[in-house]
């Protein structure tokens, strides 16, 4: 009796938490449905809220208005090149990120040179100054190079990482001496070494980290807002708040608006599930 009480309650426990899982999924992807559905309707039908829970007819319409006309707008632009732009802006962000922070950790770890030390503490104190609080200079020096409304003045001030650069450290010291000194012994130099060794023993945390930075810079927004003042190099998120600004009683367009934000999504939730294994690996692996 008591054995089949633990089954019972145990079956019940899990009953319960499969229950509030699915009313926590429900929760966080209901409003992502509603915009979905938006963004298959017409304007007039948004505005008036006939919108239902139901898909309407206007699906292809809309995607491929917005892609491949812009909506229709006067000076608004196809979204192709804005979805193109933030995936170059991400890609650009995540390599240079884990690229200078996997080598600036691998020069404090293996190298010997005056105030070593100094020179990581000094990068792990950045972190105290976000983006929004330096954007201002750096919003001038990046105008003062002439890089305003290109890619490079979108990438190159985010690419810089105390916090990849800590992690990377944290994963490198977990690695034997004897394994540096074999390398040694094998005749294999410092470049070797790293490349040969340390990069494919970090894979797993260098996958983790990709998703993490990509991310992140496809979700950057204030950056981008300042730094491309042309339409023609916007990223899919400014594309966003642009195309709200032009909503209207005349022109309704925030059935595009949701259209926007599905299409601003897609790349992302396409990212974590391609490496979903390899992200879970890199969060949760202890030992190399």
């Amino acid at each position: 009796m008591a054995r089949d009480g633990m089954v019972e309650r145990d079956r019940g426990l899990t009953l319960a938490a499969h229950g509030l899982l699915i009313l926590g999924c429900t929760v966080m992807v209901l409003p992502v449905y509603l915009a979905f559905v938006a963004s298959t309707h017409p304007g007039a039908d948004f505005l008036s809220g006939r919108i239902g829970f139901l898909p309407g007819d206007r699906m292809l319409e809309n995607y491929a208005g917005l892609i491949g006309a812009g909506a229709g707008l006067q000076g608004f632009p196809p979204l192709g090149g804005a979805l193109w732009n933030s995936l170059l802006m991400a890609l650009g962000i995540a390599i240079g990120k884990i690229s200078i922070s996997i080598l600036s950790a691998f020069a404090i770890c293996y190298f010997r040179f005056p105030f070593r030390q100094t020179a990581f503490w000094l990068i792990f104190i950045t972190l105290m100054l976000p983006v929004e609080v330096r954007i201002l200079p750096t919003y001038k020096v990046v105008a003062g190079l002439s890089l305003l409304n290109t890619q490079g003045g979108l990438i190159l001030p985010l690419i810089a990482s105390a916090t990849a650069t800590f992690l990377f450290r944290q994963v490198f010291m977990t690695i034997p001496d004897e394994m540096t000194e074999a390398a040694r012994m094998d005749g294999a130099g410092p470049l070797a070494f790293f490349w040969h060794i340390l990069v494919p023993l970090s894979r797993t945390n260098i996958a983790a980290l990709f998703v993490i930075l990509f991310i992140y810079g496809w979700n950057q927004y204030l950056w981008p807002l300042m730094v491309t003042t042309d339409a023609a190099h916007s990223t899919i998120l400014t594309s966003i708040q642009r195309l709200a600004s032009t909503a209207t009683q005349e022109a309704p367009v925030w059935h595009l608006v949701m259209a926007t934000a599905i299409l601003a999504l897609l790349p992302p939730v396409a990212v974590i599930l391609l490496m979903q294994r390899l992200f879970v690996q890199g969060l949760t692996e202890t030992e190399k």
